[in-house]
């Protein structure tokens, strides 16, 4: 099958438009038509080899939404017409400890990424912006009706990077916890962590997008950029999770921590980040990290999502307009995520 799709063929020259050639459905196989797909930070830093030398041509998107429209023939966990999404990896062993106790996300032998990997056919994986993809069953996710498809896209990244932490840390009621940056993760975050009955802390390096998030279940909002925030803060929060990839001074951010309380790094900045050990020792601090979710906990997540009526806040754009999204993304001027239509995705020219 050939889709077309948008991608890369440098790390230096904009996306433009391409195809892909997809498998023909194997027996646990589905194949997808792709309504939706979201633009995350880590497509940017893929495809321009900020990680690492990127596999060119690359097609980048790991937040899709779209519908079945194809089963090989041993499927049973999905028919035809089903509303399904796709997150950041298509595979994984399935056999070491990690896949076993279903968080994928960390196998031992290494996930297989939507895009820019090699799948267990050799080939390489290309991501969702795309009119269609094919993947096994064991790695799709079921997208409930009542939430707006488009909005249901960024859930598959931004949504399962912040609920997987907030549900390992044991966010509800009784918990503060702060979210550190309101943008693709950040805002999914506050959602979250309000339907989860947390008192919910925004800490921004400025005021101005303190409306929305009052208005996306925040019940504080403070601007880092206030020195007084971090001692009317000190020594108050249980969970702090941090979306931003700045690197930023965390020296005073461990001060905010409760005893016991844990910092978590969900945004990947480009250096590593020095840590005075005296932050951690003063109230049994803890500084972590966490990565998506797996297969079971991220359909738990777009379940709750559901329940409470939450899909992120997007900007629905045409596939012409990716390269410009872009650009903005790093100048984090999106509220608060790109999602492509893929019906706008069209071949390239030919001479």
């Amino acid at each position: 099958m050939i889709v077309n799709a948008y991608g890369a063929t440098s790390a230096t020259e904009p996306l433009e438009p391409m195809t892909v050639e997809r498998r023909d459905p194997g027996p646990h196989d589905v194949q997808i038509a792709v309504r939706y797909a979201g633009i995350c930070h880590s497509d940017i830093h893929t495809v321009r080899s900020e990680w690492g030398p990127a596999r060119y041509p690359v097609v980048p998107g790991h937040e899709i939404a779209g519908e079945v429209t194809a089963l090989g023939s041993e499927v049973t966990k999905f028919r035809v017409g089903d509303r399904v999404g796709v997150g950041c990896f298509v595979d994984s062993c399935r056999e070491c400890a990690a896949c076993v106790r279903g968080e994928e996300q960390y196998c031992e032998r290494g996930m297989v990424g939507t895009y820019n990997a090699k799948g267990r056919d050799g080939q390489p994986t290309q991501g969702g912006y795309s009119t269609g993809i094919v993947v096994d069953e064991n790695y799709v996710l079921r997208v409930p009706e009542s939430i707006d498809y488009a909005a249901a896209a960024p859930l598959l990244c931004a949504g399962i990077t912040l609920f997987s932490p907030l549900r390992h840390w044991n966010v509800g009621p009784g918990k503060k916890v702060a979210i550190i940056g309101l943008g693709g993760l950040g805002h999914m975050g506050v959602k979250l962590a309000a339907a989860m009955g947390a008192e919910v802390t925004v800490l921004s390096q400025s005021l101005k997008k303190m409306e929305d998030g009052l208005r996306l279940g925040a019940s504080h909002y403070y601007a880092t950029s206030d020195p007084d925030t971090f001692t009317v803060l000190r020594n108050h929060f249980d969970v702090i999770i941090n979306t931003v990839s700045a690197n930023l001074d965390m020296h005073p951010y461990f001060g905010m921590l409760a005893v016991d309380g844990t910092l978590v790094e969900v945004g990947l900045p480009e250096h590593p980040v020095p840590v005075n050990v005296f932050d951690l020792t003063r109230n049994r601090r803890s500084f972590a990290g966490s990565m998506i979710g797996g297969i079971a906990q991220t359909q738990e997540m777009l379940d709750f999502c559901a329940e409470h009526g939450i899909g992120a806040e997007i900007e629905l754009i045409s596939a012409d307009q990716i390269n410009e999204a872009y650009e903005r993304v790093i100048a984090s001027d999106v509220r608060y995520r790109f999602v492509i239509d893929t019906a706008t995705l069209e071949a390239p020219a030919t001479a």
